[in-house]
């Protein structure tokens, strides 16, 4: 058992949180999702058969499009693992997936649908790539500047929808695609022609990073960076946050039951407040690193729609640190893939996002077929029955 002494709201001593014991009943919808999902036997047969379900309604696909879809699976995958090359193109693919998806995994974590990780990660890119630029710092310091400066980037375009979800209720769906379209306008205001950032000889992008704000390549004969090594810790600090963690454990309580954490003694805005911002980090750091690694400067629109697949990558891994990765190098196998799946099965690249959408809506009715499931066998063993967390204490403001 732990207290906290005051929780900010003015009320003074909170009654204590078990942050060792079981989580409330779900009321909201990440919360179902999540209890949907819970144990590793039911995330990896959720896992499974969201994948097999995508591949198998993508079928069709392959013959109104012509073409024969063990020829174009064959050349996916032969065009994403069949060399040393292709491997380091998946995962040079994978780092932006991998880190938006724990973006939009730990927001829906704390139940909340933060669907502006894609500008998110544009500001935090622009960021990194003009502190790259302008910046004459000592080698190792100008990186960590520009990464720090890309990750404080994101969680202050994050923190706009978060203010207006605590303050006014305001919900953060609408707000977060509202600011994405504010990042791409500004990113394209700040590289055009005659903008505050554009390069000289490149148009719509900013002159090259300093050689002391790139990451190293990492694989020789590939473009494998450093910034592999900065996602696997970034997915170890998200796991240990969310699992480990007193402000984890808050953060899951009021994602699963708002109602609950507040009788308990937790502050739900401030719980806003802090997951978007760190979620906010997480997309910026998406950006920074694929600016730095990657193209050593930054390009208007240099993401192909990274931060909006990150949605069907937090789904499919079920909004764990572990399942993310893995669903990160599954997409990220698809998009280096695509490539070759146009060029041989004549098949185009757009069967990609496709499949996305396919894996989202799938993923979406996990909840719901395992209600009707458990409905027939009786409740899981593995969910909590029971709201409760401590004894019940007098609630808090939010």
């Amino acid at each position: 058992m732990s207290a906290r002494p005051d929780s900010g709201n003015g009320h003074g001593a909170v009654p204590p949180v078990d942050e060792g014991g079981p989580l409330p009943e779900a009321t909201t919808m990440a919360g179902r999702f999540m209890e949907a999902a819970a144990g590793p036997a039911r995330k990896a047969r959720n896992f499974t058969l969201v994948l097999v379900a995508a591949m198998v309604a993508s079928i069709p696909l392959f013959y109104i499009a012509g073409s024969n879809p063990v020829v174009g699976y064959r050349s996916l995958f032969q065009g994403s693992l069949g060399s040393n090359y292709s491997i380091g193109e998946t995962l040079v693919e994978t780092i932006p997936l991998f880190l938006s998806g724990l973006a939009v995994a730990l927001a829906f974590q704390g139940g909340l649908f933060n669907i502006g990780v894609e500008g998110q990660l544009l500001v935090g890119g622009l960021v990194a790539g003009a502190l790259g630029t302008k910046l004459d710092l000592p080698p190792g310091i100008h990186l960590f500047v520009c990464i720090v400066g890309g990750m404080a980037a994101g969680a202050l375009w994050a923190l706009v929808p978060a203010l207006l979800k605590a303050r006014r209720g305001v919900h953060e769906v609408i707000t977060t695609i509202m600011m994405n379209y504010i990042a791409f306008a500004l990113s394209r205001f700040l590289v055009k022609p005659g903008g505050l950032l554009v390069s000289e000889t490149q148009p719509s992008a900013t002159e090259l990073v300093r050689p002391t704000a790139e990451l190293p390549r990492i694989w020789g004969g590939t473009r494998l960076h450093a910034g592999l090594w900065i996602a696997m810790l970034a997915g170890f600090a998200t796991w240990y946050l969310l699992f480990r963690t007193p402000l984890g454990f808050r953060i899951r309580v009021i994602g699963r039951n708002p109602v609950a954490g507040r009788f308990h003694g937790i502050a739900p805005n401030r719980i806003i407040v802090q997951t978007m911002l760190l979620s906010g980090a997480l997309g910026g750091l998406a950006g920074g690193v694929e600016v730095l690694g990657v193209f050593h400067r930054y390009y208007d629109a240099f993401s192909p729609g990274y931060g909006f697949d990150a949605i069907a990558v937090a789904l499919l891994g079920a909004l764990n640190p572990v399942g993310v990765a893995m669903a990160g190098v599954l997409f990220g196998i698809l998009r280096a893939g695509s490539t070759a799946l146009q060029a041989v099965a004549g098949v185009s690249r757009d069967m990609i996002s496709v499949f996305s959408a396919l894996v989202v809506a799938f993923a979406a009715a996990v909840p719901l077929v395992d209600r009707i499931v458990s409905r027939k066998k009786g409740p899981p063993a593995d969910v909590a029955p029971s709201a409760s967390l401590v004894e019940p204490k007098e609630p808090v403001a939010p």
